[in-house]
């Protein structure tokens, strides 16, 4: 069981299930750089832990932040192939992100289709940590690109940019 963390960074955890190419797998390169911890199943994370779900019925807020410091927060890392089959039932801490613009070479330029650090480094911002964000973001080329394209939007969302 992981434990509730004491300090005031929060946690980043993936849920990796390995459905895409290691080479191009974002949540691995930031396990290189020790920037998250990646575990195998849902259940290995604390039970409170904050899970980012694009079909969430609740929408990520700055309310969550308490929770997300002490519990962490999760990205469930998997092919947007497999998604339906992945998120086929919903997390009592389940969150949504606002529409944003993925700008990973994959899908750059579609709604909503983040990459895992694309969808931590949005509820970083959300949650007043763009610093800990630009990081995470900071590791691929087109990183800092995703809050350019996405500045309109976390400017309306929370007044921290």
């Amino acid at each position: 069981m992981i434990m509730k963390n004491e300090n005031k960074t929060p946690t980043l955890y993936a849920v990796y299930l390995a459905q895409d190419d290691k080479k191009k797998n974002t949540i691995l390169k930031l396990k290189r750089y020790n920037l998250i911890k990646v575990v195998k199943k849902v259940n290995e994370l604390y039970r409170k832990t904050i899970i980012l779900n694009p079909f969430s019925e609740k929408i990520l807020t700055i309310e969550d932040r308490t929770d997300i410091i002490k519990y962490g927060i999760a990205v469930i890392d998997c092919s947007w192939n497999k998604i339906n089959n992945v998120f086929n039932k919903p997390f009592k801490t389940g969150r949504k992100l606002p529409p944003l613009i993925a700008a990973n070479s994959v899908n750059y330029g579609k709604l909503s289709k983040l990459s895992s650090v694309e969808a931590l480094a949005a509820a970083l911002i959300i949650i007043g940590y763009f610093e800990l964000a630009e990081i995470i973001l900071s590791k691929f080329v087109w990183g800092p690109n995703f809050i350019k394209i996405n500045y309109d939007v976390f400017k309306n969302y929370i007044n921290l940019i």
